[in-house]
């Protein structure tokens, strides 16, 4: 039996104790014999963008709704017989969940995703990728009108709001509520006999369709696709809304139409390299990062190692770019997972080195560049680079994949408060001493968008991305935060 609880790797200080987490995936299939296994197979791939927990909820039209959610991996919980033999139907979404950092260790499986409604028109669930960043007011109007939530979600939210408006269907419903919403989102959802796709005007987070057999299937991401050997047809749109049956599909643009603001990091990092975001290749993107750090940031060095396994693709592409030797002077045990249930003090100290090791033959006397996608903490980046030393590295050199990470996200994924932050505090020098490193660059915000397709750098009056996270411009103002007393940045800063 698995666990009642998620296992708890926070005491780790290791290499995922130390990045930002995209919160959660979201996966749909309609018009498929058992649809509940094609989406335990869809949030398989999707692990990476949600760990702690995840849901499916299912339609047949004999035995109705029916829904599993629990805490840990998809491969702990949806392979069972026991458990996918009561998800029956050619109808199912589902969802895969990493908390944020407030509620990290304290999820309730009342917060666990898809959520269900019961409305006067039937039922209806939905799976939310994102944040809402008005919801502490949307919650306390709810509840002042009489909503009694069950979860400390913000997106639970949207079924409150559904359930208030006066529209005769669900879809439509569903556009009202969403009317109401400020942030992000990227939703499927499903009534008994439709798939729902949704995603925000600003195209924050990403949503892709797909056919599979004579059905068709929703995912954050196309590597999901890819493992049920599903079409991928095209991208949602920002702001628009797809219904889906298994004899087609409608479209809408419910909401005023905006200029999108795809968030950039999903190409440095929260997407699997294998996806496709825009029409290009993850990896490829990540190469042209690595390429573009070069030009940028050059140094002489014997090796380029990256820091497994966000940093690959980026290092490659620094090798590449410099003509200094690839290695993998870096190896990740992939098998961690739950090894030490109950660690020991002794076990509890070794941090990092539960998940990497030096490759000591390789790395000694050697110059070694570093290449990682990204510093938030920078706690790390420190333990790596004395490792690096310890195995008798002649010089340690870092390069990031990624500007100075100085700003909060507020959009769907988990990180530290600005304070925590260590580009928010320190000059890229300062950083450098900080680290104890020979040297510390980051590629620019301008190299970035070069990377991502965008031939001229980042256009400062109208820019492509959301990118707030390194420059602090946000293109919705997190209400709920601002209300808490986060202060933006001055806009002639």
């Amino acid at each position: 039996m698995p666990p009642a609880h998620p296992f708890d790797a926070s005491y780790i200080d290791d290499i995922d104790g130390d990045k930002l987490k995209e919160e959660c995936g979201v996966f749909g299939v309609v018009g498929v014999a058992d649809a509940a296994n094609f989406v335990a197979l869809g949030l398989h791939a999707l692990q990476h963008r949600g760990q702690e927990a995840g849901g499916i909820v299912s339609h047949d039209p004999k035995l109705g709704f029916q829904s599993a959610r629990r805490f840990g991996y998809v491969r702990d919980n949806f392979t069972s017989q026991d458990v996918m033999q009561h998800l029956p139907g050619e109808l199912a979404i589902g969802h895969v969940r990493y908390s944020t950092a407030g509620s990290k260790g304290q999820t309730a499986i009342r917060d666990v995703q898809p959520f269900f409604g019961e409305f006067a028109m039937g039922g209806a669930a939905i799976a939310h990728n994102g944040n809402i960043t008005n919801a502490n007011a949307l919650r306390k109007e709810l509840i002042e009108r009489g909503s009694i939530f069950q979860s400390s979600s913000d997106s639970e939210c949207i079924i409150h709001l559904m359930a208030r408006s006066m529209q005769r269907t669900i879809p439509e419903r569903m556009e009202d509520a969403l009317r109401r919403v400020d942030g992000a989102f990227s939703i499927v959802a499903m009534t008994r006999t439709k798939l729902i796709g949704v995603r925000d005007p600003l195209g924050v987070r990403p949503l892709v369709l797909g056919k599979v057999g004579d059905g068709y299937a929703l995912s954050s991401e196309t590597c999901a696709l890819d493992i049920i050997g599903a079409e991928f047809v095209r991208e949602i749109r920002p702001g628009e809304m797809v219904v889906i049956t298994p004899e087609g599909i409608q479209t809408h643009f419910p909401f005023r139409p905006q200029p999108s603001r795809f968030c950039i990091f999903e190409h440095v990092y929260f997407s699997r390299p294998d996806s496709i975001l825009g029409g290009r290749s993850v990896y490829e993107t990540r190469e042209n990062i690595g390429r573009e750090l070069a030009k940028e940031s050059p140094v002489e060095a014997d090796l380029v190692c990256p820091v497994p396994d966000s940093g690959t693709p980026a290092a490659i592409g620094y090798s590449l770019e410099s003509g200094i030797p690839y290695a993998m002077g870096i190896i990740r045990n992939q098998y961690m997972g739950r090894t030490f249930i109950e660690p020991t003090e002794q076990i509890r100290n070794m941090g990092v080195r539960l998940k990497l090791n030096v490759n000591r033959a390789l790395i000694r006397g050697k110059r070694v560049i570093l290449v990682d996608d990204s510093v938030v903490r920078g706690t790390t980046s420190r333990k790596i680079k004395e490792m690096i030393l310890d195995a008798g590295a002649k010089e340690v050199h870092f390069r990031i994949a990624s500007p100075p990470t100085a700003w909060p996200c507020f959009y769907g994924v988990d990180t530290p408060q600005r304070e925590k932050l260590l580009a928010a505090t320190m000059s890229e020098e300062e950083m450098r001493e900080h680290l104890a490193v020979d040297s510390l660059k980051f590629i620019s915000l301008d190299g970035l968008y070069r990377a991502v397709g965008e031939a001229k750098g980042r256009d400062a009056a109208c820019p492509q991305y959301c990118d707030a996270c390194f420059s602090g411009e946000y293109p919705v103002a997190p209400a709920d935060k601002i209300e808490e007393g986060f202060v933006m940045k001055p806009a002639a800063e």
